[in-house]
C-alpha cells in the first residue's frame, strides 16, 4: 500500500486535539443557531398569516395590488323598461381583493341610464352597461373594461283598444281595416303591436282576415275580438244596410306624365241622388302590360284616390264599394326630362379630403368657394371661381382642428362658419371668418362657451348662426358683430341626437338621427315663438332611424311646403362588390397614406309633405338603391343630391309628389365624380351640391371641387 505525503505548500496543517475539540463545539453552537433563526421566522410567518386571514393588516394584501378585473354583482340584469335596479360593481387584484379604483359607467344613450350604483331600463332591446377603469393620465396600462349584459322588456300589456283605421261606416258588404292600441298597466303605450290574432265570436254575420280586415256579411250587430299577448279587446256596432246606388269617379286626365299624380274622387249616390260621404271606398291599381314585356317592374301607386305612374303605358284606377265599383283609365308617356351633363372645371385635392363647400359672389363681385377638409390638419381653402374652367387656390386658413366638415356663408356674403371637431385642447368650438376680403379671409373669432365637445353643422343667416353642440342641441349667436359675437339661446330637445339643423322662414328644421326631424318656432312667430324663445312645433319620425340631414323647400306651383330629409348609414350588407376602389376596401399606400377600409353607404331621400305642420305626412321617396344619401339642396323644382358613390344626382321634383321618384323617369343628370388622380383614385364620394349662377357646384370627398353644367331645354314644370 503507498502513503501519500501531505505537501505543506498546498494543504493546510491539521489542527492539534484541543483545536478539534473548540471547532466541534462551534459548529454545535452555529447549528443550534439556525434551529433557533429558523423556528422564530416559521413562528413570525404564522403569526403573520394568521393575521392575514383575519384582515388584521390594514391596507395590506395577499395579491400584488394591481387591478386585475372588474366584477359586477349580478353579472347580467333583465329589467322592465321604466324600471331600475341595483349593481355593485368592484375592481379586484389576481387573489379577489377589492381595490378602491375609480370606474366610468356609461350605457347606450336612451337605452340605459346609470347613476349611483342603479341601472335604469329606458329603451326596449339587448344593450350592455360598459364599465370602465379610470386609469391615471401618465399610465401606460391598458385600462380594464367590463360590459354588464342588460335585456329590457316591455312591461305586461293590460289593456287591448279595437276601432276601425279610418271614420267611415261599415255598411253591409263593406270591408274596413280595423287597428289595436295596447297599453300598460302606467298608462304608456306600447308603440308597435304586431301576432294580433283577430276573431269574429259567435254568430255575428261578419268574417275577419288576419290583418284586421273586417266584412261585413249582413246588416245587424257586428263584434270584433283582437288579442294581444293575452289580452283582448272588443269592438261591437251594428252594420247598416248598404245605401249607395251607384258609384262613380271624377277628375283625372286621360294622358299623364310618369311621376305626375293625379287626384280622383270616388262619388256615391243613394236612389235619391243623394252623394253618400261616409261610404268606405277600396282602391286598386291595374296596368296593361306591353307584348315586349313579360316581367314589368312596379307600375305605379294609388292611395285614397290619388295615383302615379311609375312606367308609360295604359293603367286603370277602380274604386270599390260593397257591390259597386268605378273605373278611370289613361295613359302614362315618358316624363323625357333627361339631359347631357357637360364638366366645366375642377379644383382637384388630391392631399386631403375634401367635405362641405359654399359657392358664393364675394363682396367684390368675384365668385369664390370655401372648402372643409379631413386630414388637412385643420385647413380650409378657398378659391376663385369666376372663371369656372380655370379655378384658382387663393388662400388656406388653419385653424386647431382635426376634421373641418361643414361651411357656409351668410346670406350678405359678410362672414362664413367653419366648424371643427378634435381640437388638440378638446374644446373645439365655431370658428367665424371675415369676408370683407373675400380671397383673403380672416379669422374674425373661435366662439367656444356652450359648444365644447365638437360642432359638426351650422346654419348661418345675416345676423345670427344656429351651431350644433356635441351632437346634443344647438345653440343661437347674435353675429351683429362677428368680432363679439354671444348667445341668445339654445334648443335641446329631450334626449335626441342632433346633426344638422336648416332655417326657413323662421321655423328650424333638425334632423336628429332616430328622433326624426324636429321643427321649433325660432321667430316666424305663429306658435309664438322667436329666437329668445323657441318654442316646439311638431315633430316626424322617419323610418331608419338615421336622419342626418333636411331641406325645407316651398314648393310655388302646388303650394305644397315639403322636407326633404336623408338617411345617412355608413355600412351595408347583402350588397354586391362593385370593383370600384370607394367600396370595402382599398389596399393601403404607406407613402400617401391613403387607402384602407372605406364603409359604403346606404339610405335614401324621404319627402315629407309638411304643409300643415299639425299632420306631418311622408308622401314620396328618392332612393336609389346601391348607394347612400348625403347633403341635400333643392331649387326651382329640382333636387340636387349628394349620393355619395352614386355621384351628383339631379331630379325633377316638380308638381305633386308621389312614391318612389328614382322609378319615375323624374332623373334629368347623374354625374359619378371619377378622378384617377384623386385622394382614393376613381372613386366618386360626393359631399354637397349647390346650383350657382347656371352651374352646378358640388364638392367630392375624393377628389376636390367640380362644377358642371346641364345642357339643352329646362325641363318642364307643371
Amino acid at each position: 500500500m503507498q502513503t501519500r505525503r501531505r505537501d505543506p505548500r498546498t494543504e493546510p496543517t491539521r489542527p492539534a486535539r484541543h483545536q478539534k475539540g473548540q471547532a466541534r463545539a462551534a459548529l454545535e453552537s452555529s447549528r443550534r443557531g439556525e434551529i433557533w433563526r429558523a423556528t422564530v421566522l416559521a413562528l413570525v410567518g404564522a403569526f403573520l398569516l394568521t393575521l392575514l386571514a383575519a384582515g388584521a393588516l390594514e391596507g395590506q394584501a395577499t395579491g400584488d395590488g394591481e387591478p386585475h378585473r372588474i366584477v359586477a354583482e349580478p353579472s347580467e340584469l333583465v329589467l322592465e323598461r321604466g324600471a331600475t335596479a341595483p349593481i355593485q360593481l368592484r375592481v379586484e387584484d389576481r387573489d379577489g381583493n377589492a381595490l378602491d379604483v375609480d370606474l366610468r359607467v356609461v350605457g347606450p344613450r336612451g337605452a340605459l341610464g346609470y347613476a349611483d350604483g342603479m341601472v335604469r331600463a329606458e329603451g326596449v332591446g339587448s344593450h350592455a352597461l360598459v364599465v370602465t377603469e379610470i386609469v391615471d393620465p401618465g399610465s401606460d396600462r391598458e385600462p380594464l373594461s367590463l360590459r354588464v349584459p342588460v335585456e329590457v322588456q316591455w312591461p305586461p300589456v293590460t289593456e287591448v283598444r279595437v276601432e276601425p283605421a279610418s271614420e267611415h261606416q261599415l255598411y253591409q258588404g263593406t270591408t274596413q281595416r280595423f287597428q289595436v292600441a295596447a297599453f300598460h298597466a302606467d298608462g304608456s303605450q306600447r308603440p308597435e303591436v304586431v301576432e294580433v290574432r283577430w276573431a269574429i265570436p259567435g254568430d255575428s254575420p261578419a268574417r275577419v282576415d288576419r290583418f284586421g280586415n273586417v266584412t261585413a256579411l249582413e246588416a245587424g250587430p257586428v263584434q270584433v275580438e283582437a288579442t294581444f299577448e293575452g289580452v283582448t279587446g272588443v269592438w261591437a256596432d251594428r252594420a247598416p244596410a248598404f245605401p249607395a246606388a251607384s258609384l262613380e269617379l271624377e277628375g283625372g286626365s286621360p294622358e299623364v306624365r310618369t311621376g305626375d299624380v293625379q287626384t280622383l274622387r270616388a262619388v256615391a249616390r243613394d236612389e235619391a241622388g243623394n252623394v253618400l260621404e261616409d261610404l268606405p271606398i277600396e282602391w286598386s291599381h291595374r296596368y296593361r302590360t306591353p307584348a315586349d314585356i313579360r316581367a314589368p317592374a312596379a307600375p305605379g301607386q294609388v292611395a285614397d284616390g290619388r295615383v302615379v305612374a311609375d312606367v308609360p303605358g295604359e293603367h286603370a284606377v277602380v274604386a270599390t264599394a260593397g257591390p259597386l265599383s268605378a273605373r278611370h283609365t289613361f295613359e302614362a308617356v315618358p316624363r323625357e326630362v333627361v339631359r347631357d351633363l357637360e364638366v366645366s372645371g375642377q379644383a382637384r385635392q388630391d392631399h386631403v379630403r375634401t367635405t362641405d363647400f359654399w359657392v358664393f359672389e364675394g363682396v367684390d363681385g368675384r365668385d369664390y368657394v370655401i372648402t372643409g377638409a379631413k386630414m388637412s390638419d385643420g385647413q380650409a381653402y378657398v378659391f376663385d371661381v369666376t372663371d369656372p374652367s380655370n379655378m384658382v387656390k387663393t388662400d388656406s386658413i388653419q385653424v386647431d382642428a382635426r376634421s373641418i366638415n361643414d361651411v357656409k356663408v351668410s346670406p350678405d356674403a359678410r362672414f362664413a362658419t367653419l366648424t371643427r371637431e378634435g381640437a388638440s385642447d378638446r374644446v373645439n368650438g365655431l370658428v367665424i371668418l371675415d369676408l370683407s376680403t373675400p380671397a383673403h379671409p380672416t379669422i374674425a373669432t373661435e366662439f367656444t362657451e356652450r359648444l365644447t365637445g365638437g360642432v359638426h353643422n351650422a346654419f348661418p343667416t345675416d345676423d345670427h348662426v344656429f351651431a350644433l353642440s356635441a351632437g346634443e342641441k344647438y345653440v343661437i349667436l347674435n353675429v351683429d358683430d362677428i368680432y363679439n359675437p354671444y348667445i341668445v339661446s339654445e334648443v335641446q330637445h329631450e334626449d335626441c341626437r342632433i346633426h344638422d339643423v336648416w332655417v326657413h322662414d323662421g321655423v328650424a328644421y333638425s334632423a336628429q338621427w332616430g328622433c326624426g326631424v324636429i321643427a321649433y318656432d325660432v321667430g316666424n312667430g305663429a306658435w309664438g315663438g322667436s329666437l329668445e324663445n323657441p318654442v316646439y312645433i311638431n315633430s316626424y319620425i322617419v323610418p331608419g332611424g338615421a336622419t342626418h340631414a333636411v331641406f325645407p323647400y316651398h314648393q310655388e306651383s302646388t303650394g305644397n311646403f315639403y322636407l326633404f330629409v336623408g338617411d345617412e348609414i355608413m355600412n351595408r350588407r347583402g350588397l354586391a362588390w362593385q370593383g370600384v376602389p370607394g367600396n370595402y376596401q382599398v389596399p393601403y399606400d404607406p407613402e400617401t397614406g391613403t387607402g384602407g377600409t372605406i364603409l359604403s353607404t346606404a339610405g335614401y331621400i324621404q319627402i315629407i309633405d309638411f304643409t300643415d305642420p299639425d299632420t306631418p305626412e311622408m308622401v314620396a321617396r328618392y332612393e336609389v338603391p346601391e348607394y347612400g344619401t348625403h347633403n341635400i339642396w333643392v331649387e326651382d323644382d329640382v333636387l340636387y343630391q349628394a349620393y355619395y358613390e352614386g355621384g351628383l344626382r339631379v331630379v325633377d321634383v316638380s308638381g305633386e309628389l308621389m312614391g318612389n321618384l328614382y322609378t319615375q323617369g323624374r332623373e334629368i343628370a347623374v354625374y359619378r365624380s371619377a378622378d384617377p388622380i384623386g385622394y382614393v383614385p376613381n372613386s366618386p364620394m360626393v359631399w354637397s351640391a349647390m346650383p350657382f349662377k347656371g352651374l352646378i357646384f358640388f364638392s367630392d370627398t375624393n377628389s376636390g371641387v367640380w362644377a358642371v353644367e346641364l345642357e339643352g331645354e329646362g325641363i318642364p314644370v307643371m
